[in-house]
């Protein structure tokens, strides 16, 4: 199970905008902003609102280092989360479909965000 993850992003604030259109569908926002103390630095955290366990900061991205996949409790809300993210700015990667190179039941779609990192959300029936 996924803790937290922090992501490096070259404009905070498009970033911001970005994921609260695309994970909107998911239920997960900006509930959580941090500001850094101590030479730690600024960090906006995603999530229900009980906790945060995506996080941005500021920063030179390294898209190539970074991949992850957020859960949905259904197909509906993988291509929900697909075409918020398209709208708000994504490239498609992988349109929504069964993936069954992973198995039968394994549903998502993949994007690249403002920065390009790749990342999914998927359904696992």
């Amino acid at each position: 199970m996924l803790d937290h993850i922090i992501l490096t992003v070259s404009d905070v604030e498009r970033s911001l905008a970005f994921y609260e259109a695309a994970l909107e569908p998911l239920g997960i926002r900006c509930v959580m902003p941090y500001k850094g103390k101590n030479g730690h630095p600024d960090l906006w955290g995603f999530g229900d609102g009980q906790s945060a366990c995506f996080w941005l900061k500021q920063g030179a991205p390294n898209p190539a280092a970074t991949h992850w996949g957020f859960m949905a409790p259904d197909q509906q809300t993988v291509d929900a989360f697909y075409n918020a993210a398209i709208t708000a700015g994504a490239t498609n990667n992988i349109s929504p479909r069964f993936r069954l190179e992973y198995y039968p039941g394994y549903y998502a779609a993949d994007v690249f965000d403002p920065d390009g990192y790749s990342f999914e959300v998927v359904h696992k029936s």
